[in-house]
């Protein structure tokens, strides 16, 4: 009669105290206060404790971890969101065709268009002269460093300063001055 007694008492305030230390105190970790994988680690406590006191301690321990490890996954994962949406602003989304190249490219070229994608990669299309288009969409990627954007690129890396003026975006890369105009 003990022991339900007890069990009684206890399943209500470890359900209260699950609400109360899963919901965390203001910092800088956002709105709660609390990393996803604290609240997971927080939250799996609570739950291996409920079932510890059905199976022994392990129950504790094991969702403690399964808990944090959720947790800390999807912190990497929004980290990895945040600093890629830093790395790509204000290209991101944006389609930019070519419209002069100072001094001239040893191979001319009659369009080129320039798409930066969300996720870091740089689509383009070029069409030269000789009416050959092509379309890279798999090697080139992007980021931007302060006022440098970075290309990435299987055989080359373009270093370029950039200035973004309304619907122009002038290049510098040290060999070439490049101006674009937002499609």
């Amino acid at each position: 009669m003990k022991g339900k007694r007890i069990t009684k008492v206890f399943l209500p305030m470890a359900i209260c105290l699950t609400f109360v230390m899963s919901g965390g105190c203001a910092s800088t970790k956002g709105g709660t206060g609390v990393s996803n994988a604290e609240t997971g680690s927080i939250g799996s406590t609570t739950r291996g404790a409920l079932l510890g006191q059905v199976i022994g301690t392990v129950g504790t321990i094991t969702e403690a971890g399964v808990g944090y490890t959720t947790g800390n996954e999807a912190d990497k994962q929004e980290m990895q969101t945040r600093q890629a949406e830093q790395e790509t602003w204000p290209l991101a989304n944006t389609t930019w065709q070519v419209v002069s190249v100072t001094p001239t490219p040893s191979e001319p070229i009659q369009s080129e268009v320039g798409r930066f994608n969300p996720d870091g990669t740089l689509t383009t299309t070029t069409t030269y002269w000789d009416g050959r288009t092509v379309t890279d969409s798999e090697s080139a990627r992007y980021r931007i460093v302060g006022r440098t954007l970075i290309i990435n690129h299987d055989n080359y890396v373009i270093n370029a300063i950039f200035v973004l003026d309304g619907d122009s975006l002038y290049m510098d890369t040290g060999k070439y001055n490049i101006e674009l105009q937002r499609m």
